[in-house]
């Protein structure tokens, strides 16, 4: 689910925005979760860029742990199968340096990655636009020393980190606090 046009859209556009193309717009900012675009759809119009944001983060906020849960699962292995990504997933991980890791990295990643969904039940997300390959194999490691309660929150605060992007790519946000 992609812009449906090349062109960053205003706050008034994106009020304007019939359902379908809000949700085909919107649908993937958080990966493979069109349910929280669909969920603030209804709250416009927002007054701006940070009212919109701030819409998303409250809906993944107030989210049931199951449902947390789920959108952690929605998220791709870092190092795994580059060409099924979504292409928003692709652009961040090659944009981290998951591309480019070395076969030992790459295993290094893949053994962390299978040591973290068995204790967590859902994958390792981390903001890779914000880290580089070594600072996600260090982030990967010290995680998997959190508690399930505390792994669940730190990996939906990734994911609000990754949506927030996301719409910088989609919205005009020059007056954005964020």
């Amino acid at each position: 689910m992609t812009n449906m046009a090349s062109k960053v859209l205003s706050i008034s556009a994106v009020n304007n925005l019939n359902h379908d193309d809000f949700i085909r717009t919107f649908g993937n900012v958080v990966e493979m979760t069109p349910s929280c675009a669909a969920g603030v759809y209804f709250e416009r119009p927002f007054k701006c860029f940070d009212g919109f944001v701030a819409a998303m983060s409250q809906f993944i906020d107030n989210l049931p742990k199951d449902k947390k849960t789920e959108v952690l699962r929605n998220h791709p292995d870092l190092a795994d199968r580059l060409e099924s990504l979504t292409p928003e997933s692709q652009r961040e991980q090659k944009q981290a340096g998951i591309t480019t890791l070395s076969v030992e990295q790459v295993n290094q990643l893949k053994h962390y990655n299978k040591m973290y969904k068995d204790k967590f039940g859902f994958p390792f997300v981390i903001c890779a636009r914000l880290n580089n390959k070594d600072a996600i194999l260090t982030g990967i490691r010290t995680r998997l020393l959190n508690d399930p309660h505390e792994e669940l929150k730190s990996g939906i605060e990734e994911v609000k980190k990754i949506m927030l992007l996301r719409i910088k790519d989609l919205i005009e946000c020059e007056d954005s606090k964020l």
